[in-house]
């Protein structure tokens, strides 16, 4: 393909300019590798022998209660309303699978995801960060469908599936990173990311609420394939839609072109793609800042995503049916207050109001603030269910601010190397959604309800032998708290929105950024 094609103008035109299609298509391309990321976890229920399950579970609690002096009996919240807590039994599915293998099934995701980040961000950068998305979805809607074949043959045919949509999801940060650095002009940066990465929380409420109407009307196998075959239509418009810069876009008018390439400065050719300074990477004090408050958000993120709705089930005493639709209802509202704050930061950035600097850290304070917060109050809320209720919404929804924040941060310091950037802190993020788990079964080993022990014929959402009691969410709450506040004061004082130096290439490679509103790419000197 030429370096630069004629621009015949958006296909939806000024009503929706190119960029604002790359963003949207960028959305739903998050939420499919999301949602395809969350639909084993419903889809499980279905899926095992509760039966066979249910037995070792009794005999595990036969015997804990030969050892009943080393268990906390303790007596906790009453269901909401006084209703009945008890939930129906499920139908058994067709595979009995022990405890350890569905958290190995559910945890090989990150296998894949954790290894393919970084040379994935290569290729992004260096040859096409579309087709790297496009292979990010692709991969997960292909294993998506193979998955209830698969199965069938052998557990082992999952965890292959699994690793390779890992694979794939890992893909997915790197390769938008490197898009949004193309396509986004400084005056629009956190807006356009905000509607990109809101897909993932978009990506999986939608996913939790329609598995599970697939699955209640049409087993378990229709989950993996329906949400896969709509998948399909996506990666077609992605090909057709969407390109890898504004020069490389047909379907872009001239206007719109040259307004993205000048305010990045990318109107002239660049040669090559320079190599990734690892070294001042790693030197950079802002890279590092990143770093920090994205593996600490993250695991307040987990904290939120994963085990608020295990708190509500076994401490606030929440049905299924209310635990699901209270857990996802918050993300719809996030999406909109996200939405919301990336323009309005633009807004005033474009204004002059506030910097590049301001903004993101503005952002990332919303994102710690007012969960942690949340966090305290529920401490000392106990019992009172819809006011916990809000107040993990009000933290959820806050949560979204990290699209604005530090989640897109790596733009503004090295655009040239924003796709590797992401992929070295979003690795690092990834550990504490395994660390999340194990450390909140840790806190709350031992704290067993005396009505726990009386349900064991009874299938309950989250499986476990144990029961958690508030006393011992306090630690859990507590420990993420600091975790928050870490990342707020790391940022607060580290992090920057200025372009570094060794993003810089060519003539230009040591000079310094003055003012943080220069163009984000500096343009290759030829070799003479």
């Amino acid at each position: 393909m030429p370096e630069e094609v004629p621009a015949k103008g958006s296909i939806l035109g000024k009503l929706v300019p190119a960029r604002y299609v790359l963003a949207i298509l960028g959305s739903i391309g998050m939420a499919i590798v999301y949602g395809l990321k969350v639909n084993l976890s419903v889809a499980m229920v279905a899926m095992v022998n509760h039966t066979a399950t249910h037995r070792r579970q009794e005999e595990n609690m036969s015997h804990m209660m030969t050892n009943v002096t080393s268990v906390n009996l303790v007596q906790e919240c009453s269901p909401p309303g006084g209703a009945s807590n008890v939930t129906a039994k499920v139908e058994d599915g067709p595979f009995d699978w022990s405890e350890p293998l569905q958290g190995t099934l559910l945890s090989c995701y990150f296998w894949g995801y954790l290894v393919s980040q970084i040379p994935l961000a290569h290729v992004a950068e260096n040859f096409s960060a579309k087709w790297v998305m496009l292979f990010s979805v692709a991969i997960n809607v292909v294993c998506t469908l193979l998955t209830p074949v698969m199965t069938e043959a052998h557990y082992s045919g999952l965890i292959i599936m699994r690793v390779l949509e890992g694979v794939g999801g890992g893909a997915s940060f790197p390769a938008m990173h490197v898009m949004i650095a193309a396509w986004a002009p400084p005056s629009e940066r956190m807006v356009m990311s905000t509607i990109i990465y809101v897909g993932t929380s978009a990506g999986t409420a939608l996913s939790i609420l329609l598995a599970g109407v697939l699955s209640a009307n049409w087993g378990w196998r229709s989950i993996f394939y329906v949400m896969g075959a709509l998948s399909c239509i996506w990666m077609v418009l992605w090909i057709l839609l969407v390109q890898d810069n504004p020069k490389k876009q047909r379907l872009i008018s001239p206007e719109e072109r040259h307004m993205i390439t000048s305010s990045l400065g990318t109107e002239q050719k660049t040669e090559h793609h320079p190599a990734v300074p690892w070294g001042k990477v790693f030197r950079s004090v802002p890279f590092w800042a990143i770093l920090i408050a994205h593996t600490c958000n993250n695991f307040g993120w987990y904290m939120f995503l994963i085990e608020i709705p295990f708190y509500m089930k076994q401490v606030l005493k929440f049905n299924v049916a209310s635990n699901a639709a209270l857990s996802a209802l918050p993300y719809f509202p996030m999406i909109i207050f996200s939405i919301f704050l990336g323009k309005m930061l633009d807004t005033l950035q474009s204004k002059g109001k506030i910097s590049t600097t301001v903004a993101r850290k503005t952002a990332t304070s919303i994102c710690t603030v007012i969960p942690g917060i949340c966090l305290l109050i529920l401490c000392f809320i106990g019992c009172r269910h819809y006011e916990a209720v809000t107040v993990m919404s009000v933290g959820i929804v806050a949560m979204g601010a990290m699209f604005s924040g530090f989640l897109s941060n790596h733009i503004d310091i090295a655009p040239n190397f924003a796709g590797t950037l992401v992929a070295l802190t979003n690795t690092a993020a990834t550990l504490p959604g395994i660390i999340v788990p194990l450390f909140v079964g840790f806190v709350t080993h031992g704290n067993v309800s005396t009505d726990r022990l009386q349900s064991l014929f009874y299938y309950q959402y989250i499986s476990s032998s144990l029961q958690q009691n508030i006393s011992a969410w306090r630690i859990i709450f507590g420990v993420t708290i600091v975790l928050f506040v870490l990342e707020f004061f790391v940022f607060t004082i580290f992090g920057s929105g200025a372009e570094q130096s060794w993003n810089r290439t060519g003539a230009q490679k040591e000079a310094e950024a003055k003012d943080e509103k220069t163009p984000l790419k500096e343009t290759a000197v030829p070799k003479a």
